[in-house]
């Protein structure tokens, strides 16, 4: 593991993400911040998604996807936002079904910038293939 760090000035790595920041409540998005942008970096990219979710609803599920991210601040009006399994485009809060779940915020330091047609998680991790340069993450839960 390198440099490259995301945290929250909402929570600590493994601790409680705020209320507001649910999909049901506010679905406010958390601040990050990201540092440690290894060189080289041309972009990065940040894949937030729930794996308890398999057991309710069959699948990990995807919270937010973004892209081509400049720098350490997520200023969404430069960058894109993919589809949700909400069915919806950019931030989809926490939203477990049954009880406590571990959110993952997984951050990817690229050598390239991704094509901006992407939609879903998975044409964005098929376009990251082979251009990943560095990776890290942060988790935070949330209970209904």
């Amino acid at each position: 593991m390198g440099n490259l760090k995301l945290t929250s000035s909402a929570f600590e790595d493994g601790g409680e993400i705020p209320r507001e920041c649910g999909y049901k409540n506010g679905n406010k998005i958390p601040p990050l911040t990201i540092n440690g942008i290894p060189e080289g970096t041309k972009s990065l990219t940040l894949i937030m998604d729930d794996p308890d979710a398999m057991e309710p609803a069959g699948k990990v599920w995807v919270h937010w996807v973004v892209w081509n991210i400049e720098g350490s601040t997520i200023d969404l009006k430069k960058c894109y936002q993919g589809m949700t399994d909400f069915g919806e485009v950019g931030y989809g809060g926490p939203a477990p079904p049954d009880k406590r779940h571990t959110y993952v915020f997984k951050l990817y330091a690229l050598d390239c910038y991704l094509d901006g047609d992407n939609e879903t998680k998975a044409e964005v991790v098929d376009d990251m293939e082979g251009h990943i340069i560095e990776q890290t993450q942060l988790t935070g839960t949330y209970a209904p």
